[in-house]
């Protein structure tokens, strides 16, 4: 799949996706390698947030659906995402220098001069990942477990999140080293069709074993009417949701990596932009729910702003036809 970004009418640049359509049992669709390795980054923050359901801590600090969406959020920081992370690691015992995500501030500008005008700095909980942080601290200490270096790929709250990883996505991951993500949480290499795969079964979760089932739906029922609590203000995960004609489950990652479901049809959709860029990346997955008919056509492409605020060009999809891989 090729992402082409115009400037009155000059083509100025290009993206290379690729991009997978899987249903419970498999790959369906695939443009491009739709089995290449991939580092899925914060697009597996729904599976990644599923110990804090399977293991009863959500159940034992009587998480809401809010909080439960914000442990798979890549948020903007904005004023309510920081104010409920507060609140609930106070719920849990627990003040932000638990947090071992890091100190940030909003990557958004207008969020940024909001929160600079209110007073606030660099902070962990300003880390657009602090709901996800917090979620694994709730299973620390529900299950009891030393909450310091909770990212260790060893503490028993990331063994938890590498066999959810695992079992929804259908990988071997024990011969891997994982490496780390911006946050500083274990990350693995798996191939897009088993991402894909993943978030099928997330979207229908009796296809996972008694275990997992009511972890994913609880996960799926908290984030699918919910976009603007796993991102943000005017985030691609929430324009979607706008022009959407079905439920869609979305959730964008790091280094031009989307994922997302569509429950009512059983299937996961996954993509990665060769060069990492997200605007690739999100035209791209865009381009995939028209195809099958989640948004309409038009909603896929994106303008291109100057600064003055006029549209000067658009980001777009050359899509062929797609591979059949059942």
């Amino acid at each position: 799949m090729l992402i082409t970004v115009t400037r009155e009418p000059v083509v100025e640049s290009t993206h290379h996706v690729d991009a997978v359509v899987a249903g419970p049992s498999g790959p369906r669709l695939g443009w491009g390698d739709p089995f290449r390795p991939t580092v899925a980054r914060s697009g597996l923050k729904l599976i990644q947030a599923l110990p804090v359901v399977r293991t009863g801590a959500a159940d034992r600090f009587a998480l809401s659906p809010e909080e439960l969406s914000l442990s798979c959020a890549s948020h903007n920081a904005e004023s309510g995402h920081i104010e409920r992370v507060e609140a609930w690691l106070a719920t849990i015992g627990l003040d932000p220098s638990a947090l071992e995500c890091g100190a940030d501030v909003p990557h958004d500008d207008e969020v940024l001069a909001a929160h600079l005008a209110a007073g606030r700095g660099r902070e962990s909980v300003a880390n657009n990942c602090s709901g996800k942080h917090t979620g694994f601290l709730t299973v620390a200490r529900h299950l009891g477990h030393d909450h310091v270096g909770y990212l260790s790929p060893d503490h028993p709250t990331q063994r938890l999140v590498t066999e959810a990883i695992a079992e929804v996505c259908g990988v071997e991951l024990d011969d891997q080293d994982p490496g780390r993500d911006g946050c500083g949480v274990p990350t693995w290499s798996i191939p897009l069709a088993d991402l894909a795969g993943g978030m099928a079964r997330l979207g229908r979760p009796e296809t996972l074993g008694a275990g997992w089932r009511p972890a994913a739906e609880a996960i799926a029922a908290a984030v699918g009417p919910r976009p603007w609590w796993i991102s943000g203000t005017g985030r691609h995960e929430v324009q979607v949701a706008a022009v959407a004609t079905e439920p869609v489950i979305l959730k964008g990652g790091a280094e031009g990596v989307f994922m997302g479901c569509l429950p009512a049809q059983g299937l996961g959709v996954a993509v990665k932009a060769a060069d990492g860029a997200a605007r690739a990346a999100q035209v791209a997955i865009s381009a995939v729910l028209a195809h099958l008919g989640a948004i309409p056509p038009e909603a896929v492409a994106r303008p291109v702003h100057n600064v003055a605020g006029r549209v000067v060009g658009r980001i777009d999809a050359q899509v062929g036809p797609p591979d059949i891989l059942t």
